[in-house]
């Protein structure tokens, strides 16, 4: 297989928000559902697609025309420096392009998009049941600044 990357099309959307219940293939911490991890990013994708999102921008991976992976990224400030900063809002990749290179190389040309539209820092969530993201992530020199606890209330 020979995968591309590009930025996304407002005619991508679909395929993009196909490939997002990836985002919870993995063991689910308790009391979670896997729609609470991609719900927000299909919305924010479908907003970005109606001009509703300028601060977002989309790439995506196609394999044969057929998008086969996405990269969501917002640009924001930085938490704690409050420099410009990207942040990383979603990333998938369809289970034919696991193993490819095609996530590293989407979240590298988002790096680049990052900088050129001024920011200092590129930032993520991941959830630390998600061992194979991090794992990436942390290969791809990302530091795990910080932990976040819940317990329910109920």
């Amino acid at each position: 297989m020979r995968f591309t990357t590009r930025a996304a099309e407002t005619g991508d959307v679909d395929a993009i928000v196909e490939l997002l219940p990836r985002l919870a293939d993995y063991p689910l911490p308790s009391r979670r559902e896997a729609h609470m991890f991609w719900s927000t990013d299909a919305e924010l994708v479908r907003r970005w697609a109606a001009g509703e999102a300028p601060a977002s921008f989309v790439r995506v991976g196609v394999e044969s025309e057929s998008v086969v992976a996405a990269a969501v990224v917002t640009m924001n400030t930085d938490y704690f420096s409050g420099e410009p900063n990207a942040h990383l809002e979603a990333i998938a990749i369809h289970s034919i392009a696991d193993g490819h290179g095609l996530g590293r190389r989407l979240i590298e040309e988002c790096e680049s998009e990052a900088r050129r539209l001024g920011a200092r820092s590129m930032s993520l969530h991941v959830l630390g049941n998600n061992q194979r993201a991090r794992a990436i992530y942390q290969k791809l020199g990302y530091d795990e600044e910080m932990i976040r606890a819940v317990r329910f209330l109920d």
